[in-house]
C-alpha cells in the first residue's frame, strides 16, 4: 500500500459535529497550497445508488465540488448496507474488507499530493465489524484530526474518551477543531480550551464560529423528510429554511409570525391560511421572486415566506390551486399530519449536498479562516 503520500484522517467525537464541513474546508485550503488532492471515505453509512454502486452521499458531495479525478466506487469502497453488520457477525471476512480498503487508498493516492480520509463518526464506529474509525486509521498509516462541538469541558472530556482508542491502535492525533462556537464566546472558549487541550498534550488547531446558515435545510430536503412532492415551484427548491411555522391559528395571527425564510405547515384545507400566506409576498415588496439559494438573488434578502407544506389528504379548492400555480411561492405536499410533519423536520439531520454553493462558499472561507492549515502541514509531515 502507499505510504509516501501525504494523509490525513478527519474524525468527530459525535455524530454531526462538523466532520464532513472539515473534511470539505481542508480538501479546498489544502488543494490551494499543495495541488492535487485525493479523498476516501473507507466506510460509508449513507449512501445512494449510482450506476448500480452504493456510494457515500459526502464521496459524492466532494466529487461534484472539486472533481478530484478518483473513481467513485474507490472514493467510497466500503457501504454499510440494512444487513451489512449481521453478514459480517455470520461470516467475518476482515482480511477481504482490509485489502480492499488498501486498493481503494492506493486508487485514491495514485498521483495525489495529498489524500484526505473522512471517517464515520466517532473512533468506535465500525468496531462490530472489526473496522472502527481508529482501526481503519492505523490501516491506512494516517495522522488524525479531531472534529467536536463548540464549548470547553465537554469537547475535551470527549476528546480524551476518542483518543484512548486512536492510542490503542497507535494512531497520532495531530489536533482538534472546535466547530459551532458562538462568536461571541470565540475568543474566549478558544483560550480556554487550547490550555485545556495541552494539559492532554494536543493541539487546538482550529475554532470555527457557529453559522446557522449550514443548519438551514433546503425546500427539497424537507421534502424529502416529509415524504412529500412537490405541488408548485420545484425549481425554487434550494430555497433555505430559516424557521416552521404551524398553521394552527387564525390566518390573522398566522400572520404575525410570518418572518423571511419562513416555512408554512397547515392541512391542505385551511383555505385561508393557504391565502394569507400567498397574500405575504405583497408585505416584503421585492423578495417574492428571488433566487434559489435561500432565496437568495441580491440584496433584497429570503422572501417572507419560503415555501408552504399542505399536509393530509385534503387538497385546496381548484380556484386556490389556481392561486398557487400563479404564485412565486412554492408548494409541498405531504401525506401526513401537520403535528407529523413539523416533527419530521425538527429531527431531521441537515446534509450540506452537491450544488449547494453557498453553503460550500462559506465552509470554505471559515476552515481558511479560522483553521492553522499550515500548522497542520507541519505537524503532517513530522
Amino acid at each position: 500500500m502507499n505510504n509516501e503520500t501525504l494523509r490525513l484522517f478527519v474524525a468527530a467525537t459525535r455524530q454531526n459535529d462538523g466532520k464532513t464541513t472539515a473534511a470539505l474546508g481542508l480538501f479546498a485550503a489544502l488543494k490551494k497550497r499543495l495541488g492535487r488532492i485525493g479523498f476516501i471515505k473507507p466506510v460509508g453509512q449513507r449512501f445512494v445508488e449510482v450506476e448500480g454502486k452504493r456510494i457515500d452521499e459526502d464521496s459524492l458531495l466532494i466529487d461534484d465540488t472539486f472533481h478530484p479525478q478518483v473513481p467513485l466506487e474507490d472514493m467510497s469502497p466500503i457501504a454499510v448496507e440494512p444487513d451489512f453488520t449481521r453478514r459480517y457477525i455470520e461470516h467475518a471476512n476482515n482480511d477481504a474488507l482490509v485489502r480492499r480498503l488498501q486498493h481503494a487508498f492506493d486508487r485514491a493516492a495514485w498521483e495525489k499530493d495529498f489524500v484526505i480520509v473522512e471517517g464515520t463518526g466517532h473512533a468506535g464506529v465500525g468496531s462490530v465489524f472489526d473496522l472502527s474509525n481508529a482501526r481503519v486509521a492505523s490501516i491506512l498509516h494516517s495522522k488524525v484530526i479531531l472534529v467536536t462541538g463548540g464549548g470547553i469541558g465537554k469537547p475535551i472530556d470527549e476528546i480524551a474518551l476518542n483518543r484512548a482508542l486512536f492510542d490503542l491502535e497507535g494512531v497520532e492525533i495531530a489536533g482538534v477543531i472546535l466547530n459551532k462556537v458562538m462568536p461571541s464566546k470565540r475568543e474566549y472558549i478558544a483560550d480556554f480550551a487550547r490550555r485545556g487541550f495541552a494539559r492532554l498534550g494536543i493541539d487546538l488547531l482550529g475554532v470555527l464560529p457557529d453559522v446557522p446558515m449550514l443548519a438551514e435545510a433546503t425546500l427539497a430536503q424537507i421534502a424529502t423528510s416529509i415524504d412529500g412532492e412537490f405541488l408548485h415551484g420545484w425549481q425554487r427548491n434550494r430555497r433555505h429554511v430559516r424557521r416552521v411555522v404551524i398553521g394552527a391559528a387564525s390566518s390573522g395571527n398566522v400572520v404575525e409570525h410570518f418572518a423571511p425564510g419562513t416555512l408554512l405547515v397547515t392541512p391542505g384545507d385551511r383555505e385561508d391560511i393557504i391565502l394569507a400566506a400567498l397574500s405575504s409576498t405583497c408585505l416584503l415588496p421585492s423578495t417574492a421572486a428571488t433566487g434559489e439559494q435561500g432565496g437568495g438573488g441580491g440584496k433584497s434578502g429570503p422572501p417572507l415566506v419560503a415555501g408552504v407544506a399542505l399536509c393530509g389528504q385534503h387538497r385546496p379548492h381548484p380556484s386556490i390551486l389556481d392561486m398557487i400555480h400563479s404564485s412565486e411561492i412554492p408548494f409541498i405536499t405531504s401525506p401526513h399530519e401537520s403535528f407529523a410533519v413539523a416533527s419530521r423536520i425538527h429531527s431531521m439531520t441537515v446534509k450540506t449536498l452537491p450544488g449547494d454553493t453557498e453553503k460550500i462558499s462559506a465552509i470554505q472561507t471559515l476552515v481558511e479562516q479560522y483553521v492553522e492549515i499550515d500548522r497542520l502541514l507541519e505537524k503532517l509531515r513530522s
